[in-house]
């Protein structure tokens, strides 16, 4: 069984049940969830909207292997009506690179995105855990910090406490009612 982390996000219709929602399925089709965090609010990152971001971190054990797990995190977005151009499907999830230029962050009903997978350093074109970019957002590391403060990040060797306290990122995240 590995031990995965996945964080969840929308900005788009109603936030909160659409987290719920997104859970529940991941539940039904992934694995029991074992650990939640908090619901934080935050301002979207790397775009303009005025709609902020809901956010939550949930912790799975799972025997499927990473492919699959991002294979039904897709579905489970396309579900619930994510829709994402083809280039694009895999890389926003997994965080793989794609050209800068392609690279558009936007509004959206839900987000899932792999942070990480077990103590596995994962680069493939349609994966790559942990998150190449967890330790640069506070939308990510404080309700990750909420739920596995200890964690050591595989490829940086230091706690997600630690890496919570190094961040550079000022936006302002906070507890939603």
């Amino acid at each position: 069984m590995e031990e995965v982390y996945i964080l969840l996000g929308s900005n788009r219709g109603d936030r909160k049940n659409n987290l719920l929602n997104a859970r529940n399925l991941i539940a039904e089709v992934v694995s029991n969830i074992f650990v939640s965090s908090a619901i934080y609010e935050s301002q979207p990152w790397g775009f303009d909207d005025p709609v902020f971001f809901l956010n939550q971190v949930i912790g799975v054990n799972t025997n499927i292997t990473p492919e699959q797990l991002l294979d039904k995190l897709l579905l489970i977005e396309n579900k619930m009506g994510r829709l994402r151009s083809p280039a694009r499907n895999s890389c926003e999830i997994s965080g793989c690179e794609i050209h800068e230029q392609d690279q558009r962050y936007e509004a959206r009903i839900i987000d899932l995105d792999i942070l990480l997978f077990g103590n596995r350093l994962i680069f493939t074109e349609r994966l790559m855990a942990p998150h190449p970019r967890l330790h640069e957002r506070m939308f990510t590391l404080i309700p990750l910090n909420e739920v596995a403060s200890g964690y050591i990040h595989p490829l940086l060797k230091k706690t997600i406490f630690v890496l919570l306290n190094e961040c550079k990122d000022r936006s302002q995240v906070v507890l939603s009612d």
